[in-house]
């Protein structure tokens, strides 16, 4: 007889397997950049195309023709700054001085949060001692067809030395910022989204348990044991039905192919089934991205660059309708 080999069934690379506190993802580590830019945008998702492209990769059989390339539609409304705050780094951490507000916000940002009665006394001008700050903005859904009218608030994260954050927050300060600001066309971004949520499922879709054969004792589609007598509990690593989905997960290195407000270029007869019209600016990303359509994701900096992709931007002979 040989040896039994019962591999574990999950992985262990996203544990535990919980859902998402938010609906907009969270970033731990911002890619550092020398331009004086917030690092990151929020957009949402519209769906899937392909295109006909001109290959430009410089050592592929297929250099110079046209070949086929999937890619998401990302739509890209303006996000307002509603605020700037300040940091300081402790021997705890980041250890926040405070914030400041502009003094006129969007009604919507009520549906998120609770509006200050008064804005805070402090200007920017007044904090002097702090060695980072971030931009607190938030989305404007109301533009799109998305159909919320809530917004995303989220701290995002500003490029350059100490001096041209402070400068670029002065002048961006209560105004709207557009993906052109912050993207270009063959940029590579990193996209932190939320996957969809897939409700309460059982050991073999949750995990891959194989189903049993017929003569199994009580059931097929579960697991023989919940593990040995001892120790008296049970682990950790034992595949048990639950929730599933609606999880936090980043995609790396994908390529901004186009930048466009043509909308007419992508858009069917009728516009985007289960999405709509789009409206505004839009992001061809390369590939796809996690999650279902109308949800927000937040595009990123690469933090972790593929160094043997192309830096520029095939050009775009054909987009399908």
């Amino acid at each position: 007889m040989g040896n039994i080999h019962a591999p574990r069934r999950g992985s262990l690379q996203f544990w535990p397997r919980k859902r998402a506190k938010s609906s907009v993802a969270r970033v731990r580590s911002w890619a550092a950049d020398k331009k004086a830019k917030p690092l990151g945008f929020i957009g949402y998702k519209v769906g899937m195309t392909h295109l006909h492209v001109v290959d430009n990769r410089a050592k592929s059989l297929t250099k110079g023709e046209k070949i086929f390339m999937p890619v998401t539609i990302v739509e890209c409304p303006t996000m307002s700054v509603m605020g700037v705050s300040f940091y300081k780094k402790s021997l705890l951490g980041w250890k926040k001085l405070g914030a400041v507000l502009a003094e006129k916000l969007d009604k919507t940002v009520g549906k998120a949060i609770t509006m200050p009665k008064k804005v805070a006394a402090k200007k920017l001008e007044e904090y002097t001692d702090f060695e980072d700050l971030r931009l607190l903005v938030h989305s404007n859904p109301k533009t799109t067809s998305v159909g919320a009218k809530k917004p995303k608030l989220i701290e995002i994260a500003l490029g350059g030395s100490k001096e041209d954050k402070i400068n670029y927050a002065k002048a961006v300060f209560g105004k709207d910022i557009k993906i052109n600001d912050v993207f270009e066309n063959g940029n590579v971004l990193d996209v932190h989204g939320i996957t969809k949520g897939k409700g309460f499922q059982g050991t073999v879709k949750r995990y891959g348990v194989p189903i049993r054969q017929h003569k199994a004792e009580k059931t097929k589609r579960g697991i023989g044991t919940l593990g040995s007598w001892t120790p008296k509990r049970v682990e950790f690593s034992v595949a048990q039905p639950g929730k599933m989905g609606y999880h936090l997960r980043t995609e790396h290195n994908k390529q901004v192919i186009s930048i466009d407000n043509n909308i007419e270029a992508i858009a069917p007869k009728g516009g985007f089934a289960r999405y709509g019209a789009v409206k505004n600016d839009y992001v061809l990303l390369k590939g796809s991205i996690t999650g279902p359509k109308k949800r927000a994701v937040l595009m990123t900096n690469a933090i972790r660059i593929n160094t043997k992709m192309t830096k520029e931007a095939p050009q775009v002979a054909h987009i399908h309708k």
